[in-house]
């Protein structure tokens, strides 16, 4: 069990390596490029990236304290808590903002006259601070609920600071803690991932409708549909990363949904581990897919002064 958990230890510190490294590199790859003007998608990608980096970094930090550490302040175990669950859930939130966006950048994209609303600056970052404000506002409540501790567990779960906040006895949680688990499963992981499956579908066949119906023009010049051929091609190639992100995104936090409901962290002594494993998949591998996808990975990019 100790080699089990020590090899689950290490692959999270690899992946979390690597995360770290394509976030960055994300971050500097818009920053180099768009500059200029930054477009409402790579706007969400960066808001993307900077949260992914938040959470790396606390729950690598909060690792550090569990294993060190048999007690810390209350005030250090609220902060790191608050910081690990608003990284997580800003991050999810705006994969939600990204999916959407693109959902709504592919409908009537031949008919489409006007530009949709989220193509607008101001748009992008009202929204997108509507989204900040509401995790903020779903994380506060770790300041004034405390997680219930169990008795008699001497695993590392049994810290004064548990990774898993809504750590709570089966015989006597009380309705409070109940309460705000349940609403923070439903509208922080269950509804982006309705949305985002959702969405994904819509995705699909409109990529699948496009696919049977787009033809050139007749009375276009050559570089003109060289033109729109070019442009249709990035769109596509863009979205089938965002697919895939989205289907990244689908697989860990369903994986993870299904953790925290049905495993109990008194039952299985490596929760932690588990848990912080599952919750770093997505921050770690998704910047790479949004980068390749949308060519912000290449050489030129990051050359660039």
């Amino acid at each position: 069990m100790i080699y089990f958990s020590v090899n689950l230890l290490g692959l999270r510190v690899f992946i979390s390596c690597i995360g770290l490294v394509g976030n960055v590199f994300l971050i500097l790859a818009i920053i180099q490029t768009k500059l200029v003007r930054v477009k409402s998608f790579e706007f969400f990608l960066l808001g993307l990236s900077a949260a992914n980096l938040e959470e790396i970094v606390t729950v690598n930090i909060y690792d550090i304290i569990i294993l060190k550490t048999s007690t810390i302040d209350n005030w250090l175990c609220d902060m790191l808590q608050f910081l690990k669950m608003f990284g997580e859930i800003t991050g999810i939130f705006f994969t939600v903002l990204i999916c959407i966006f693109r959902g709504q950048k592919l409908r009537d994209v031949d008919k489409r006259v006007n530009p949709i609303y989220l193509d607008n600056a101001r748009s992008a970052w009202m929204v997108s601070g509507l989204f900040v404000m509401l995790a903020t506002l779903l994380c506060l409540p770790v300041f004034a609920i405390k997680p219930q501790g169990l008795q008699g567990n001497t695993t590392r779960n049994s810290s004064s600071c548990p990774p898993n906040f809504f750590q709570c006895s089966g015989n006597d949680c009380p309705i409070l803690n109940r309460v705000y688990k349940y609403t923070f499963i439903v509208v922080c992981y269950l509804l982006p991932l309705i949305i985002i499956t959702v969405t994904s579908c819509l995705i699909i066949a409109v990529l699948l409708s496009r696919r049977k119906t787009v033809t050139p023009g007749v009375s276009e010049t050559g570089s003109s549909q060289f033109s729109m051929k070019n442009k249709d091609q990035k769109l596509k190639r863009s979205t089938i990363a965002v697919l895939a992100a989205m289907g990244l995104f689908q697989v860990d936090w369903s994986l993870y949904l299904i953790f925290q409901l049905t495993v109990s962290h008194s039952d299985y002594a490596f929760w932690a581990e588990t848990e912080f494993f599952l919750t770093t998949s997505y921050t770690s591998i998704s910047p790479y897919v949004y980068g390749i996808g949308n060519n912000l990975f290449l050489c030129k990019n990051f050359m660039k002064k």
